[in-house]
């Protein structure tokens, strides 16, 4: 509810016609016009628009707005969100595009000074605008968790969590997560979820609820897509309340992680839907990263087009570097591209300029530790991973690549731990086959056969898997001896990689810096017949 406030202004003033774009205010006639034809408008929408349009391109609060048009009556915040709705019905407008009437999160709401359908020059950029318009970073709101006890036991988890979650995805930097004040301040108005994401300018909601019985508690996050209000992700946890704080860490964790995943899928797949003609920066890095997770040669190269001409639209944003940096090497490690020097040295350059332009950014210092291994630069590329997971410890693709360096120095041990980790937090993830296909490797290094060949055939199930996967269980299986198992697997690899052989893969591997583990991974592929 909003407060009492001093005496209005005196509307009945004498003032001229109010104009924007094509609409003006008549304020002695109380009659809205549009191309000089009369548009239908109940008395309070009208006093809206009046205070409104004398205040055209200024952000005015709530408070102003119940001040101007309710005097000192005590009205919900329900009122001014119908009131909000009506004035933008009456302008041709909606909550979703915000064309005419900007809602600016936890401060109030503008008249734009263009009201034509454009919102370029000190307007743009102000809300989320409609999935087909919007150019820039996605935006995300999480609402309160809401306790399902009856008794209220659960209300202090609940927004335990809530805070924890929004911790969490903030650090998530292709994300724009809305401020918890914000959050909760949108919520108290009573409104739908569609309505506060609105409200908030946001693509996305996050919502959950916590149910204890006894010492147990179900917890369960779900993301909608807020312009259709869509389920895109939903799942439950149940854990046992021993420690709240350690349960609220690893509960904010696994949302953040899977969220994420889940939001990057959903904005590559938005990104196909764009009309291909004067794609903004954000939809072709997007494009990029669909290209990047096909894991053939030549999405690989279509990837790296896409990713350079995001660059040379914005060149400011360091995942687009980032990223280029890494498929880069992928094309040298994983494809055809040949072992060049001056590749290498501009994939270093690029990922350089990724964490310079964002150090706080962990997806930057993923790709960073990845293009130091390629270069057979061992403890930087450790260092770099390191430094990925304490700026965010929900980052999955960075315990992988932190796994893989660490069996590439024996410490096998540590390396699998962080390929489980990996797997636990993101099991959707596009990247989860080498989440176990590296695994398999660790597992093969440390000759633990069966434990190689159950997670490289894991691997193996993942669409998107690439041959390396199958190049792995043939490995674990020529050790294991099984002479069926091995003739299908060797079959698959063929199919997948017809010139494979073991030269090809010696080549391939130039990063790895024990010989020894790289005769252990050939004994295998000679063992089930792979040629030399």
């Amino acid at each position: 509810m909003s407060r009492s406030t001093v005496a209005r202004s005196t509307p009945e003033d004498a003032e001229g016609p109010l104009r924007f774009g094509p609409f003006e205010l008549d304020p002695e006639r109380f009659e809205l016009r549009r191309d000089g034809q009369p548009v239908p408008v109940e008395p309070r929408t009208f006093d809206l628009l009046r205070f409104l349009a004398r205040n055209i391109g200024r952000t005015v609060t709530r408070d102003e707005i119940f001040h101007a048009v309710w005097q000192d009556r005590i009205v919900s915040d329900a009122a001014l969100s119908s009131q909000i709705r009506a004035a933008r019905r009456a302008l041709g407008d909606d909550g979703e595009t915000q064309q005419v009437i900007a809602t600016v999160h936890g401060r109030g709401f503008r008249l734009r000074r263009q009201t034509t359908g454009s919102t370029e020059g000190d307007d743009a950029g102000t809300t989320g605008g409609a999935e087909t318009g919007r150019k820039g970073l996605p935006t995300l709101v999480v609402l309160p968790c809401v306790s399902l006890d009856p008794d209220g036991r659960g209300t202090m988890l609940a927004q335990g969590m809530t805070e924890d979650i929004i911790t969490a995805l903030s650090k998530t930097r292709w994300l724009k997560v809305i401020p918890r004040r914000t959050a909760f301040a949108l919520t108290r108005s009573g409104e739908e979820p569609a309505e506060i994401a609105r409200a908030a300018g946001a693509d996305y909601v996050v919502t959950g609820s916590v149910r204890r019985d006894g010492n147990r508690v179900r917890i369960a996050a779900q993301t909608i897509d807020a312009h259709d209000m869509r389920c895109l992700w939903s799942e439950s946890f149940d854990r046992d309340m021993a420690d709240i704080f350690e349960l609220q860490d690893e509960i904010a964790r696994l949302v953040s992680a899977r969220v994420a995943t889940e939001l990057g899928i959903t904005e590559q797949r938005r990104a196909v839907r764009q009309p291909r003609r004067n794609l903004g920066a954000w939809d072709l890095y997007q494009l990029g990263s669909l290209e990047f997770y096909r894991f053939t040669g030549d999405s690989n190269r279509r990837c790296q087009r896409l990713l350079r001409q995001a660059l040379q639209q914005d060149p400011d944003f360091g995942s687009r570097h980032a990223r280029l940096a890494y498929a880069m090497i992928l094309e040298m490690v994983y494809f055809d591209g040949a072992r060049d020097q001056a590749k290498m040295d501009e994939a270093l350059d690029l990922a350089l300029n990724g964490v310079a332009c964002d150090d706080q950014d962990a997806g930057l210092f993923f790709a960073l530790g990845r293009v130091r291994l390629a270069r057979c630069e061992y403890q930087l590329a450790i260092d770099a991973l390191e430094e990925a997971l304490r700026l965010n410890p929900c980052h999955a693709l960075s315990y992988c690549g932190l796994g893989d360096s660490l069996a590439y120095e024996g410490r096998l041990e540590e390396a699998i731990g962080q390929f489980q980790v990996a797997i636990e937090l993101s099991p959707h993830d596009p990247f989860r086959w080498a989440f176990m296909s590296y695994r398999a490797l660790a597992h093969l290094f440390g000759g633990e056969f069966d434990a190689a060949a159950h997670w490289a055939r894991r691997a193996t199930q993942v669409p998107n898997a690439h041959f390396w996967a199958d190049a792995n269980l043939v490995s674990a299986l020529g050790h294991l001896g099984d002479r069926k198992e091995v003739a299908q697997a060797v079959e698959a690899l063929k199919r997948a990689r017809p010139d494979f052989s073991r030269s090809f893969a010696r080549e391939r591997l130039f990063y790895i810096k024990n010989p020894a583990q790289i005769d252990r991974l050939m004994e295998g592929l000679h063992r089930a017949g792979v040629d030399a």
